[in-house]
């Protein structure tokens, strides 16, 4: 078998929560620790940006809407996409958001 041949084959999954509430309010570092210690026990490993977070434009007609978000990447090998729609419930409960977005994409470990 060749190296080529040898590629593990994986899931990236990101996790993108906003740094504050609707109303400006920064949520607590103890939130996304909490969230960051879930995800490695769970998934045996994460990676949190935490400390420089990335910035989020969204339009909803002439109006835009801006968030420092804060991204969580966990890789998996398998996608248990009802226990990831109750994850998102839940996230979305807990950070007050009408929607957090999950996404998740295929990828290849060299």
């Amino acid at each position: 078998m060749t190296a080529i041949q040898r590629v593990a084959r994986m899931h990236l999954i990101q996790i993108l929560l906003p740094r504050a509430d609707n109303g400006g309010q920064p949520f607590p570092r103890e939130d996304f620790d909490r969230i960051k210690e879930e995800l490695a026990s769970r998934f045996k490993g994460v990676t949190a940006y935490l400390q420089a977070p990335a910035e989020g434009l969204w339009r909803q007609g002439a109006e835009s809407e801006r968030d420092d978000i804060i991204i969580f990447e966990v890789m998996t090998e398998e996608i248990d996409l009802a226990d990831w729609h109750d994850r998102r419930a839940e996230l979305e409960r807990r950070f007050r958001q009408d929607k957090v977005i999950i996404r998740y994409m295929p990828m290849a470990l060299v």
